[in-house]
């Protein structure tokens, strides 16, 4: 068994533990557009090395027959052209196969609620200031009540003041904390706090729902 076929295995038994759906897993471009027609999926997870032809020509042609597939491009490859050019295409977003499981679960339900995902590192957005551009793109990433969170934590209130304020555990008061560092890239909530305020990016206090399990479509090359 090949090093793809083994990280695909692994994807999909952590997406379902994570109770994610994955409705199927194919092997080739062409298998790939006749199972996304079909099964019409959430997100496809499309990996770039396809054996009959491009992962990035493969999903051209969904999208081209089905204009409303979020397609979530997954690569060993950190190129920024590879990137840009996914997203030319029409891809909702790029993940390199190094991403974390939870990182990667996240990427999926942001693209599911219309949301762009790209790596920070491979991000080079025009204008003055590149880290702009990515303080923007990992912003988008955010739940409301995840940007309630950041502005309490902006404010200086505590885990247990968070929690008594939004009337939630402290223990999803963290589980919240942890997805806001993942999502901005950061490594404390100090950090998150002066990313919040450096780039402007909290948000007038919303609310926050469960989200409902999601169902994508794996093609991964053989």
């Amino acid at each position: 068994m090949d090093d793809h076929t083994l990280f695909a295995q692994a994807i999909r038994v952590s997406l379902e533990d994570l109770g994610m759906e994955v409705v199927e897993c194919v092997t080739t471009g062409e298998a790939a557009l006749e199972a996304a027609l079909r099964t019409r999926p959430e997100v496809i997870l499309m990996d770039l090395g396809l054996p009959d032809q491009s992962g990035l020509a493969a999903g051209a042609a969904i999208i081209e027959a089905w204009p409303e597939a979020k397609i979530l491009a997954l690569t060993a490859m950190s190129e920024r052209t590879l990137v840009d050019e996914a997203i030319r295409l029409g891809f909702r977003g790029y993940l390199t196969k190094d991403t974390p499981v939870t990182q990667f679960a996240n990427a999926i339900r942001s693209v599911i609620d219309g949301q762009q995902v790209l790596p920070h590192r491979l991000v080079s957005p025009a204008g003055s200031r590149p880290e702009d551009g990515h303080a923007a793109l990992l912003a988008s990433q955010l739940t409301l009540r995840e940007r309630e969170v950041l502005e309490l934590l902006v404010q200086g209130a505590d885990g247990r003041s968070v929690a008594r304020h939004l009337g939630i555990s402290q223990n999803t008061v963290r589980t919240h904390v942890q997805s806001i560092l993942t999502k901005l890239q950061v490594h404390s909530r100090l950090e998150a706090a002066t990313f919040a305020v450096r780039h402007k990016i909290v948000a007038v206090p919303g609310t926050g729902d469960g989200r409902p399990d999601t169902a994508s479509l794996l093609v991964r090359s053989s």
